[in-house]
């Protein structure tokens, strides 16, 4: 009998090669730790080992030594027998024969597909023997996953490559956010690959709208994951069933039977699905992220948009000295995460003190660095003054859009609890709007002369 009930020659002897490679060869270990999961390896000890070097590379950007990372043992691990366990461990792996470095560098890769790999025909198993046959199209979906870990390279193709879908009026396949005179102007949406952006002062409605979007796709039979750091996410379930209901979530208990009716019905008749996640604020990186998506894709679920409430909320992966640098590396992180994974991706940031008392919020009242405004998509900006607050009622403008007009004001807007309402008649360009400003001040001025002058004449 094998190392290894499956792929024998990729058993135990091979894993002690790769934890021992790992750890020794850096040029090896900063492209594999990208890619490599703990569960791959079969040993429990392997796997804490794995999940050690992960965690000291996350943070300090270059793997641990053997004696590192026996101190880490003895200081992290409190049952005695377990400490002994992985020492013994980390022995093994320190003592192993270099010869076979080259193959096992050469089959690492295969390696962490064939063990994905193996998590599918678990889950095909599950599926079969359950005769679920609706999640038998997510099987395809999973081998893909499996078979494309560690693959970067997805960009890349022939100019002539698949001239009808390219050429088709609906080749980008957007998933609209639900409001129709933003998706008229934005092509009918963001496409899978591309990120939006929700610019707005602390306060305003960044997760009221995130929250629409998520909303309205799901609705629309998209799965949904929507993140988020600082609400409750009890708040964010009320937003969702106001929007199914049209019930105030300050009215939810009282109306609790009409509430719960609905919110059942969906349940029951929608079959994909919408994931509402909480995570700490200023700990969670891209990387992390992108594993939850991940974990999700390998567990049946091909998310198809993200949400993340708000970006500000994210680390970078790596310190870059410069904290605005740091900032502007998450959007590109979260970008190139949406590219990767091929899903439509939308957070929120929050706009300066500037942004405060803004009539319109622009791009560049963005808080922090304004690299964040130079990676999405597109970028929406709410603004509301104290008149508009009390009537529920906000100033929505698409500042920037690779992708239809920009450039646009939508004002008094129907914006309360996930309720947003657009007037399309009441667009402008900014141009536009700036003119009829001045247009009212001249107006004003002239208006205030003629009264002195009247004085003047009554004196």
């Amino acid at each position: 009998m094998s190392d290894k009930k499956n792929f024998g020659y990729l058993g135990n002897t091979f894993q002690i090669q790769l934890l021992n490679n790992i750890i020794l060869y850096k040029d090896f270990s900063n492209s594999i730790l990208e890619v490599i999961d703990p569960h791959y390896f079969d040993n429990q000890y392997f796997r804490i080992i794995c999940q050690m070097i992960k965690e000291f590379y996350s943070k300090y950007e270059h793997t641990p030594t053997f004696d590192t990372l026996e101190q880490l043992t003895k200081s992290e691990i409190s049952s005695p027998m377990a400490q002994k366990s992985v020492l013994d461990t980390l022995k093994q792996v320190k003592d192993v024969s270099d010869d076979g470095s080259l193959f096992v560098q050469e089959k690492s890769l295969k390696f962490c597909k064939q063990q994905e790999l193996q998590k599918v025909m678990t889950k095909a198993q599950s599926i079969i023997d359950k005769g679920d046959f609706e999640s038998y199209d997510y099987l395809e979906e999973m081998v893909r996953g499996a078979l494309q870990v560690g693959e970067v390279d997805k960009g890349t193709s022939d100019v002539f490559f698949n001239l009808d879908e390219v050429l088709n009026e609906d080749y980008r396949h957007p998933i609209p956010i639900g409001v129709s005179g933003i998706d008229n102007l934005l092509k009918g949406g963001l496409a899978k690959g591309e990120i939006g952006v929700i610019l707005a002062p602390t306060g305003v409605g960044k997760s009221t709208f995130t929250t629409k979007i998520a909303n309205h796709a799901f609705n629309l039979g998209y799965n949904v994951l929507q993140i988020f750091f600082e609400d409750n996410p009890k708040i964010i379930q009320r937003k969702h069933f106001t929007l199914w209901t049209g019930i105030h979530p300050d009215d939810m208990s009282e109306n609790k039977d009409e509430v719960m009716a609905k919110v059942k019905y969906i349940k029951e008749t929608m079959k994909n699905k919408l994931i509402i996640k909480k995570l700490p604020s200023d700990t969670v990186t891209i990387n992390q992220i992108k594993n939850q998506v991940r974990k999700m894709i390998a567990e049946g679920t091909k998310v198809d948009m993200i949400i993340l409430d708000y970006i500000d909320c994210v680390v970078p992966d790596k310190m870059l000295g410069d904290e605005w640098k740091s900032e502007g590396s998450v959007m590109r992180g979260f970008e190139a995460m949406c590219h990767e994974l091929d899903i439509v991706g939308w957070t929120a940031t929050q706009g300066n003190r500037n942004s405060i008392s803004s009539d319109v919020v622009t791009t560049d009242q963005m808080g922090g660095s304004i690299k964040k405004a130079q990676v999405g998509h597109v970028i929406i900006t709410v603004a509301k003054s104290l008149q508009q607050k009390e009537m529920n009622l906000a100033t929505i403008a698409i500042t920037k859009s690779r992708i239809g007009k920009d450039g646009v004001v939508f004002e008094n807007c129907k914006f309360d609890n996930g309720m947003l309402e657009i007037d399309t008649e009441q667009s402008m360009t900014f141009l536009g709007l700036e003119e009829q400003k001045e247009e009212r001040n001249k107006n004003r001025i002239k208006e205030l002369l003629e009264k002195k002058k009247q004085k003047e004449q009554q004196s």
